[in-house]
């Protein structure tokens, strides 16, 4: 028999040890090169498509894209654009192979009333320079662990864990740790209009840190946390005081998400394990789920992710007209849905995913079909089936690009049950007096259970 000699060995060793880096790593440096060249920073395709219906991207919206008010309300930089044409339930036979499913059923659902008004395609999406440049790192060192339920190697400043994903969970891990600008309080509403389009407004104070960019936490301490979140109902007056904590974590099968619960009728603070998965959400009236908040948000363990591929549609996009503070929450809300005619939806690529309730697990949603904007990663459209495969419940990311920080986010989130005739609408900031405030001084001492007391004591 043939011996291995010592040095033969350790070169073994290390041959197999880089032959397992090369495996586990996301993708080549190789690969990673395409970014900013012939894909977008963020991973899209730059090019533009064949009949120039979606243009190249070019850049996307800097800072001062248009005015800003005196409260930090964005402007419209596409004031003057109007519809390419409308899609109503008389012509929506005509462009069904880019709509969801979920999209057609409303159109079967209000044939009277739902439309989608489709506008010029902007490629707008934009993020400041060192996401760039963190990005091209994240994506040769992001590895997927524990069946894709976490992350190994992420650094939270790198954001988009998979910019050149090649299975479904890296598509939602996108979607989960985009990047979201500095740490900070917003001011934001939900509604969830019966069938004849009475509704309560229901409005939040929600103060959002992320690790890294808090003082007193240490790279260590922060390793499995993505952001940690306090939310205060302010109104109306028998629901305020009540205050969630929530701390995010990557691996949450490894670390369950930590979330806590401040009642202000008991004045006392509890574990909230509900606070994820299919439990219900805040103040919801039942009409959706924990994790409907973001689109998506939360451990993906309980689904098999499956990647179908890359399509164009019609999505939601740069809705800054529904974003705009001209216009008040009753020009919104109406009865099935919101007022479509204030909605903006524009042909783009989306990464398109499947998922389904694993064997032995459990969901209301036995599937997802979700759609998710390849230029920004933001879930954009989500079709939700029940247990009989019934389509139940159909969401929309009304998304626009916050350009003065370079971050994606919802001008509203709306989630339509097809079978109640009703609707949960989140993220509304229309009539707030600042939506978003920037830059917050956050440390560990506001995402403490004593400080979620503190927060819901009037």
């Amino acid at each position: 028999m043939k011996t291995i000699t010592k040095l033969q060995s350790g070169v073994l060793a290390l041959s197999l040890s880089l032959l397992a880096t090369s495996v586990l790593a996301a993708v080549s440096p190789e690969e990673a090169a395409k970014l900013g060249t012939t894909l977008t920073p963020l991973g899209a395709e730059k090019a533009g498509n064949a009949d120039g219906s979606i243009p190249e991207w070019t850049g996307g919206l800097k800072p001062g894209a248009a005015p800003v008010d005196a409260n930090g309300f964005l402007g419209n930089p596409f004031e003057s654009d109007k519809p390419l044409f409308v899609i109503t339930k008389a012509n929506v036979d005509q462009y069904k192979d880019k709509l969801t499913p979920g999209q057609q059923a409303l159109f079967q659902r209000y044939p009277d009333t739902y439309k989608i008004p489709v506008y010029q395609t902007r490629r707008t999406a934009a993020a400041p320079q060192t996401v760039y440049d963190a990005i091209k790192k994240s994506a040769v060192t992001t590895e997927a662990v524990n069946d894709g339920n976490g992350l190994k190697n992420f650094e939270q400043s790198h954001n988009y864990a998979f910019p050149i994903p090649k299975s479904g969970v890296e598509v939602v891990w996108n979607h989960e740790t985009r990047y979201r600008g500095s740490n900070y309080t917003q001011l934001s509403v939900q509604a969830t209009p019966q069938a004849n389009g009475t509704y309560t407004i229901v409005e939040f104070k929600q103060d959002v840190a992320f690790p890294q960019l808090m003082s007193d936490v240490s790279p260590e301490k922060g390793a499995n946390f993505l952001f940690y979140v306090k939310q205060e109902i302010v109104a109306p007056a028998r629901l305020a005081g009540n205050v969630t904590l929530v701390h995010e974590t990557i691996d949450q099968v490894k670390e369950p998400r930590l979330a806590w619960a401040y009642n202000a009728g008991q004045r006392r603070v509890r574990r909230a394990p509900q606070v994820a998965y299919d439990g219900p959400g805040t103040a919801a009236d039942g009409m959706r789920t924990a994790d409907n908040s973001d689109m998506y948000n939360g451990a993906p363990d309980r689904y098999n992710w499956k990647l179908i591929g890359k399509k164009e549609m019609y999505i939601p996009y740069n809705n800054y007209k529904l974003w705009s503070p001209k216009v008040k929450y009753a020009d919104i809300l109406k009865p099935g849905h919101i007022n479509q005619d204030l909605t903006r939806y524009e042909l783009h690529r989306v990464w398109e995913v499947e998922g389904t309730v694993k064997p032995g697990e459990r969901h209301i949603y036995a599937k997802r079909h979700m759609y998710f904007d390849e230029d920004t990663w933001q879930l954009v459209e989500v079709d939700h089936y029940d247990g009989r495969g019934q389509l139940w419940r159909v969401g929309e990311g009304h998304q626009v690009l916050d350009y003065q920080q370079g971050a994606g986010t919802y001008a509203a989130q709306t989630l339509y049950d097809l079978i109640a005739g009703r609707y949960a609408v989140i993220g509304l900031t229309n009539e707030v007096k600042r939506a978003s405030s920037f830059g917050q001084k956050f440390t560990m001492n506001d995402f403490t259970p004593a400080a979620l007391r503190n927060a819901g004591i009037r």
